[in-house]
């Protein structure tokens, strides 16, 4: 059964998040996660990770504003992008614009997803010519990843158990952004989803 499940943040803590709050359980939310000092140009804030752990395909995650997630428009892009992908809407509470269980919303959620392929399209392009200079001039690019074979197969083991991307990412010693892309390498690879039923 799908939910909708609200996000609150403050950039300080001796902001107060109780008005978020309460906007987002009159919106209906049956669960709100609450980043309080955190910055929202930071991806890996933790109940924002813990929130995107929590929601499920179908579920609406609610926000006062589209700021309270992403602190730049490339930022704001990507996150729409990602939701998107994984069939989840979004609801703000203060920009009717930004709401994707309406046939206007979804069709925003259509032309920002296109904005983020073509971007995702332009960095790849540009990073092969980058390591096809490199090797030309006898070096060998790019960054080697977090995520080693044994962090991935502990990754893979605690989430076969139920663990949260959070809570891995924490025991792996890696960014939980890098413990879901290697799960979801996985799961493409294995042909099954590394997704689970609300609790």
């Amino acid at each position: 059964m799908s939910e909708r499940v609200g996000y609150a943040r403050v950039s300080t803590r001796e902001q107060n998040t109780d008005s978020q709050v309460e906007m987002l359980r009159a919106a209906g939310c049956v669960k709100v996660f609450v980043d309080r000092g955190e910055s929202s140009r930071i991806a890996d804030r933790p109940d924002w990770l813990k929130c995107l752990d929590y929601l499920r395909a179908g579920d609406t995650l609610v926000v006062r504003a589209l700021d309270r997630i992403a602190g730049s428009e490339v930022m704001a892009i990507q996150t729409i992008a990602e939701l998107h992908d994984r069939g989840l809407n979004i609801v703000s509470l203060t920009e009717p614009e930004i709401d994707t269980t309406t046939p206007m919303g979804r069709a925003l959620f259509g032309i920002v997803a296109v904005f983020a392929q073509l971007r995702v399209d332009s960095i790849r392009e540009n990073t092969r010519r980058g390591l096809e200079h490199a090797r030309a001039q006898g070096r060998v690019g790019g960054r080697p990843t977090v995520m080693t074979p044994e962090r991935v197969e502990q990754a893979i083991r605690m989430r076969a158990d139920g663990a949260s991307i959070a809570k891995i990412a924490r025991v792996v010693g890696a960014g939980a952004s890098s413990v879901r892309r290697a799960l979801q390498r996985h799961s493409d690879e294995a042909g099954v989803s590394t997704q689970d039923a609300h609790d």
